[in-house]
């Protein structure tokens, strides 16, 4: 009797955590995982780690060596990008791009888990040479390169999200001038509100980035290669420009069979099954339902496709699954020189996005008691909070430190996953010693803070 067939396409963490799955649970399965790229399966999230020199090594940041995978059986084809799905032959089309010869597969489930690819600008200029990407591991080899060449001076950073960032800070610490630039009003802020990112803005600057927001970019310019980056109101010099500009989904070839929405995100119901029979849908190529927002929005997370794949693994032979996926709450963590923050669930302009009127509050205080001096630890710490202001259910919230306190992030994602109202988490009950924390703490005193007076 021959096995069922199942087809994986894409070798990042959805990928990943689907071939996990797969195996623990199943004993009778032919497992087929392609990816279009050479190298399987560079962790993106893990490229300023390797520029700053903080990992063993490039071709360890991975999430796993085929090998790990081809000696259970499974059959990992690197190289092999799915150009076509033949839903009526249940087949996917191949194309093997070392030889260029095209081949059918057959599937009886497939998981598609194709990503999103990094925008790069439509501007005069964007072919010049030393305009980058960030995303891959061929990317981070040639940033690298640049980093280590004493003469690239000058770099300019395009998008100031978490990646944008990320080049940035790696960019001064191997000795460049950094430009940061966006067209948004103020760094991070689609993460974070704008207590915390004034903080942050001003620590970058401290630190020798030059912050300039609101920025048009027009063209870069240059002979053959980029030497400025020339925006509506300024050119700035530029020996490299990486271009950290927010991504776009992998779904272009599967315009016209599986169903997109007019961004290109793959429509997925809520079992994460498309339009076609035993087609399923995860990652960041899709929409996913946010237990915050109660609508599905673009949350491109490596947690968040994990918990999907490990959702369609476990229904994969139930034609309506018995539960929907639940969904998820979206967290995130950054550090930011000598800051580090962690966000979870909406913000303000993440609910403006989704339509959800929120609440919300800022909190500082410090992480001991008063008679602990600063010097020993007792650093600043603010906390953000997003609610509902008629229920008060937690929706989301933020804390930064120049203290590691990210970990305080999960307890907010567990209180909004949970629904959880500021009365509940203003009362939980956390450990107190004053090595550590206050006599309330940190959260219970944000959320009584925010019962008080919040703002709107």
């Amino acid at each position: 009797m021959s096995k069922t067939k199942v087809i994986v396409v894409g070798a990042s963490h959805g990928g990943h955590q689907s071939l996990l799955e797969l195996l623990n649970k199943y004993n009778d399965l032919d497992i087929t995982l392609f990816e279009a790229g050479d190298f399987v399966s560079f962790m993106s999230c893990g490229m300023e780690l390797y520029l700053e020199n903080s990992v063993t090594g490039v071709d360890d940041v991975r999430n796993f060596e085929p090998k790990i995978f081809t000696d259970q059986g499974v059959n990992v084809l690197n190289n092999h990008e799915v150009k076509k799905v033949n839903a009526d032959k249940k087949t996917v089309t191949v194309l093997d791009t070392k030889t260029n010869q095209e081949q059918e597969y057959q599937y009886d489930k497939l998981i598609l888990s194709s990503g999103v690819v990094p925008n790069n600008l439509p501007v005069p200029g964007a072919d010049l040479e030393n305009v980058y990407l960030m995303r891959g591991y061929d990317w981070a080899t040639k940033i690298k390169a640049k980093l280590e060449d004493p003469s690239v001076k000058n770099i300019t950073v395009v998008g100031s999200g978490y990646i944008g960032i990320e080049a940035a800070e790696a960019s001064i610490k191997a000795g460049k001038h950094v430009t940061l630039l966006d067209v948004i009003d103020r760094p991070l802020g689609t993460y974070l509100d704008s207590e915390m990112t004034d903080i942050l803005q001003k620590h970058l600057e401290e630190k020798g980035v030059k912050v300039a927001m609101n920025a048009h970019i027009e063209s870069y310019e240059g002979n053959g290669s980029v030497d400025s980056v020339k925006t509506s109101d300024a050119e700035y010099p530029s020996d490299l420009v990486i271009q950290a500009a927010g991504v776009k989904p992998n779904t272009d070839w599967l315009k016209g069979v599986v169903d997109l929405d007019d961004r290109g995100w793959i429509k997925n119901n809520e079992y994460l099954q498309t339009n076609l029979p035993d087609v399923y849908a995860i990652g960041d190529a899709t929409l996913a339902y946010s237990v915050a927002a109660e609508k599905k929005v673009p949350i491109a997370l490596a947690t968040v496709v994990r918990r999907e794949a490990r959702y369609v693994v476990e229904h994969l032979f139930e034609k309506i699954p018995a539960v929907p996926f639940g969904g998820v709450v979206g967290s995130s963590a950054l550090s930011v020189f000598d800051y580090h923050f962690a966000a979870t669930g909406l913000n303000s302009f993440t609910a403006a996005r989704s339509g959800v009127e929120i609440a919300t509050d800022f909190y500082q205080d410090t992480l001991r008691p008063s008679y602990v001096p600063n010097d020993k630890g007792n650093t600043d710490v603010y906390v953000q909070l997003a609610f509902d202001p008629a229920t008060h259910r937690l929706l989301g919230g933020a804390v930064l430190s120049k203290y590691d306190i990210t970990a305080q992030g999960n307890v907010l994602a567990l209180a909004v996953q949970q629904r959880m109202t500021l009365e509940d988490l203003a009362n939980a009950d956390f450990f107190f010693q004053p090595g550590f924390d206050r006599q309330w703490s940190l959260l219970n005193l944000a959320a009584q803070h925010a019962i008080k007076g919040p703002k709107f």
